[in-house]
């Protein structure tokens, strides 16, 4: 069968030839219909030999769809040809955190050398994939699976986020989400589903501003030395009671901290390796600062719940799984607007 890897460090994707898996016991075996673009991937290929902490080659694709292809001895609740997504950060499933769902704080997963498939097991960017679990598994019912199999990561993530910060989030009160690009557009739809809050877009692409307004976003700003000021401006000179950098650079991690205001909740997000400064003086009195990890089993529910009531809906470019090298190449120089798909079957 084809799949996307990334085979040698400091190499680009390639389509590849690999042997199809079997689901062994406890496995399932999905016909995969979409996968996510995602840049962690790129993240992941940029990390220097040694510090990965697997082996390559690895398949990539963390964000997955498709459909039950084959069960392994002594899965039940599933059934072949079901439509179903990736729950992505997988743990043990035995700790205090899995207990309740939450196998993305997984406290066991790294020592028992537990990765998510495309960040370490198999991924989703193959004809085949194979889910060590089917407790890793949600149904997806009559959504479609190319328009929505981005929700695993690129919904699941703004979402557990922004969850958290939602009791601040009050009529009157501003929340900036700092890069429109995959992440950002659809955590724009999320607060304006759930917060009255009035969100303010930030971003260095006009394009992804014109985006960000087309899904939701009461007000833009260019994200650039000037974007502080923007958004004091816009906010009365308060700053803003939640924000949310889904890029995580130091100049977007200095404009969060910045614009946060008093008892606000910043969520850095993006892994584009900055850190805020904290302590007396250095943000707004009793601001806190987080890093929270993609989400939870329920939480990937509710979400597509979310997109089922028309709250939440992803912008798309397809490609064909030979295409996955050229879709990199436009992720990779800031040019996909909204989420790239793979298709494998197409």
């Amino acid at each position: 069968m084809k799949a996307v890897q990334y085979r040698e460090f400091g190499a680009v994707p390639e389509v590849v030839d690999v042997p199809e898996p079997e689901a062994g016991p406890g496995q399932v075996l999905l016909k995969v219909t979409a996968a996510g673009v995602c840049h962690s991937d790129i993240a992941v290929m940029e990390t220097p030999p040694g510090a990965l902490g697997f082996e390559l080659p690895l398949t990539l694709g963390h964000e997955g769809a498709g459909t039950v292809a084959a069960l392994g001895a002594g899965v039940t609740g599933l059934r072949v040809g079901e439509p179903v997504v990736v729950y992505g950060p997988w743990g043990c499933g035995l700790c205090a955190m899995c207990a309740q769902g939450k196998e993305n704080y997984c406290t066991r997963a790294a020592a028992l050398g537990i990765r998510p498939p495309g960040l370490g097991a198999p991924g989703a960017m193959a004809e085949y994939m194979l889910v060590d679990d089917p407790r890793h598994l949600v149904p997806l019912g009559d959504l479609d699976p190319v328009a929505n199999v981005a929700l695993t990561d690129a919904g699941l993530t703004p979402y557990h986020a922004i969850k958290r910060a939602l009791p601040g989030l009050l009529p009157g009160s501003s929340a900036v989400v700092i890069g429109a690009g995959g992440l950002g557009h659809i955590a724009i739809q999320l607060l304006c589903a759930l917060s009255p809050a009035r969100v303010i877009a930030l971003d260095v692409s006009p394009e992804k501003l014109e985006l960000a307004r087309a899904v939701g976003a009461h007000e833009t700003v260019m994200s650039d030395e000037q974007a502080v000021i923007g958004v004091r401006k816009l906010t009365a000179g308060l700053g803003a009671q939640a924000v949310f950098d889904f890029v995580g650079a130091p100049p977007t991690v200095a404009i969060a901290t910045a614009v946060a205001g008093l008892e606000a909740d910043v969520a850095i997000v993006g892994l584009g390796g900055g850190a805020a400064q904290v302590g007396f003086g250095m943000l707004a009195y009793d601001a806190a600062v987080r890093a929270p990890y993609w989400g939870s089993r329920s939480e990937l529910i509710e979400v597509l719940d979310l997109a089922r009531a028309g709250e939440v809906g992803v912008h798309v470019e397809t490609y064909g799984i030979d295409e996955a090298p050229k879709a990199y190449e436009r992720l990779h120089a800031g040019r996909v607007n909204g989420r790239a798909v793979i298709l494998p079957g197409g």
